[in-house]
């Protein structure tokens, strides 16, 4: 027979099915090889080691502002024009890190005489010494208004600074000046010197 006349009748369904169950049984055994192999690798023996490092200790900073003393700094109790008092106030951190500060005040006016707004107020540095009142200027003004600084966060121009463990002290002189009327006579008035602090690092 003519070799180019070969009978190309469809191959049956059986032969068929003979390829295709072939081919998956072909497939089934690469998988089963490929899972054999990485089970064999996982189960390979391996050298660690680890190290730990602890005691990671942390404590938190501190600024602690202290004032001396803590009331009473101006007292009198007869004023007369021209008299002036004399105080003096140690500002102190005793905490770990820096602090600066700033002052505000309040004062009374219950008799509505305002005592407060007519008298005086002058802080300094020490100086030679408080009762040289010679250092320099911190304030200057209305006793009403007495101020330095500021309390909001952050650098302000008159904030006093102390470092962790420091101190410093300050001059105060109240006074009532000569020019005072009649008007003030037997006022009274009560004045609260405030003292905030804040961090200085990252601030």
């Amino acid at each position: 027979m003519d070799p180019n006349l070969m009978d190309h009748r469809p191959v049956s369904g059986r032969h068929r099915f003979h390829r295709h169950r072939g081919g998956a049984l072909g497939l089934l055994l690469v998988a089963l090889t490929i899972v054999s192999l990485a089970a064999t690798v996982s189960s390979l023996a391996l050298f660690t080691d680890q190290k730990t490092v602890a005691g990671n200790a942390f404590t938190a900073g501190t600024i602690v502002l202290g004032v001396n003393p803590a009331t009473a700094l101006l007292t009198a109790s007869a004023l007369m024009p021209g008299d002036n008092i004399n105080g003096t106030l140690v500002a102190s951190n005793s905490g770990t890190g820096a602090l600066r500060y700033a002052m505000s005040s309040s004062s009374t006016n219950a008799d509505g005489k305002n005592l407060a707004t007519q008298m005086t107020l002058t802080i300094k540095t020490v100086g030679s010494g408080c009762g040289a009142f010679d250092g320099t200027s911190i304030y200057s003004g209305s006793l009403a208004s007495a101020a330095f600084g500021n309390s909001t966060p952050g650098a302000d121009t008159g904030d006093r600074n102390l470092a962790a463990g420091t101190n410093e002290t300050l001059c105060f002189r109240a006074g009532l000046p000569s020019s005072t009327g009649n008007a003030y006579q037997g006022a009274t008035t009560t004045t609260t010197f405030t003292f905030d602090a804040e961090q200085t690092a990252n601030n």
